[in-house]
């Protein structure tokens, strides 16, 4: 088998065998296919695409090209989520206590955030003492005993993915639907899951920003997921503006526990439950979404979710009594608002650019070394389609220095307010099954 022969028939628009693949894939990870040629195939596969098939069977050898986790000893059906990334993103924050409330086993692999986008690790570690270094045996015998922990990625898992990723990245050729969902897909499947909830966003803060590309990764994903034997599904959801109120790591732990108390903000509280009600559908632990979704809701109402959230804390090293006492969160030490030039109403919030301004106070990494500060980012205060008066703040700054003129200006330029009414987004566009 010759690697030339290989990038000449994608080249023309040919299918690719299993065996074909697989030759790709481990030669790539082990060196002896040098990244010239896989340019070439990735270029190749940028421009006519692949088939389901074939996605499967690349997303299953990247997965075969390091180290597959091994759930087994977990009892029951165990349901990853993910989500494609986003701004005030906090559902895991939410998701993992209040499915687990309701005994759904909830296994996590998770990492840190890189620029706007925040890493669930970062977030739980503005708990004080919490960390997520723990041995397999005991994060088996965590999500066994209190159905929830979370773990940081392994060093090896997915290799193949890694290599891969860094090299379109150099090569135009991270816009590709199918190389995108075999890279989420391989990491999910290695991750040990029995099936998926993907969460895929669409909008200005996601990477997908128009809803046709969006359910096209969304498809492909489910369809990768299913064909490989995990029960996938997606939902699509609104990123035209940040999900919540809070970006910022503290913040956000603070706003997921007001979501479990039932005092969360509408559409947060909304995607949690609809992302739950999937994921315990999937495990089995109801007969239908409607009977998810009201275990989901008395989870909260009676307590549970929050109780649950305390005992996952506690398990792995937190503080659990900031739930009690968010003050026990890190504290920032300048407080400013961003006040409305005019009266009007809330036309616009780029997502992604506000990510950024809270990424300037270094609640995000511009850099993989940088520092993150957990104290720190932004409170909105308006939402799309809220009524403003001037002089009303529409953004609380949390930060840790004195001058914030450079967040402000980027905020002012990314919040557009209209004197016309305007419509909320929709939050919640599609629902993806096999």
């Amino acid at each position: 088998m010759r690697m030339v022969d290989l990038i000449e028939k994608k080249r023309d628009g040919l299918e690719l065998a299993t065996e074909e693949i697989d030759y790709i894939i481990a030669g790539y990870t082990d060196g002896r296919i040098p990244d010239y040629q896989i340019s070439a195939l990735a270029m190749a596969i940028y421009f006519n695409g692949m088939t389901e098939k074939e996605r499967a069977d690349l997303t299953m050898a990247m997965v075969h090209s390091g180290d597959v986790i091994d759930l087994s000893a977990i009892e029951g059906i165990k349901v990853d989520k993910h989500s494609t990334g986003g701004v005030g993103d906090t559902t895991t924050l939410v998701l993992g206590p209040l499915v687990a409330s309701v005994g759904v086993p909830v296994a996590k692999m998770s990492g840190r955030g890189l620029g706007h986008t925040g890493g669930t690790i970062d977030k739980l570690e503005a708990v004080e003492g919490f960390h997520v270094e723990i041995e397999n045996e005991e994060f088996i015998s965590l999500v066994n005993k209190n159905k929830l922990a979370v773990i940081g990625q392994s060093g090896n898992l997915t290799p193949a993915d890694k290599k891969l990723y860094a090299l379109r990245d150099v090569t135009a050729t991270v816009n590709s639907i199918a190389l995108i969902a075999s890279s989420i897909m391989s990491k999910k499947i290695a991750a040990g899951a029995d099936a998926i909830v993907l969460d895929v966003k669409t909008g200005a803060g996601a990477f997908m920003k128009t809803l046709s590309d969006s359910e096209d990764l969304a498809r492909a994903m489910v369809n990768i997921g299913n064909n490989v034997g995990r029960h996938t599904m997606a939902v699509i959801s609104d990123m035209s503006q940040p999900l919540g109120y809070a970006i910022g790591n503290a913040l956000e732990v603070l706003e997921a526990i007001d979501t479990l108390k039932g005092k969360g903000p509408a559409d947060l509280t909304e995607l949690s439950l609809t992302l739950g009600s999937h994921m315990v559908l999937l495990a089995k632990k109801a007969n239908s979404l409607d009977e998810a979704r009201a275990l989901l809701e008395n989870a909260i109402n009676d307590g549970s979710a929050l109780k649950a959230f305390k005992v996952f804390l506690e398990a792995q090293g937190g503080k659990a009594e900031v739930v009690d006492d968010p003050a026990r969160l890190p504290q920032a030490k300048f407080i400013f608002e961003l006040e409305a030039k005019e009266d009007g109403y809330v036309a616009e919030i780029v997502a992604d650019e506000v990510g950024t301004a809270a990424m300037l106070l270094g609640a995000g990494r511009a850099t993989k070394d940088s520092v993150i500060d957990l104290a720190v980012g932004l409170m909105l205060r308006k939402k799309i389609g809220d009524k403003v008066s001037k002089g009303e703040s529409l953004v609380t700054i949390y930060s840790n220095f004195e001058d914030v003129s450079e967040v402000k200006e980027k905020l002012y330029e990314n919040i557009r307010i209209s004197t016309d009414s305007v419509p909320k987004p929709i939050l919640i566009h599609k629902v993806i099954t096999a």
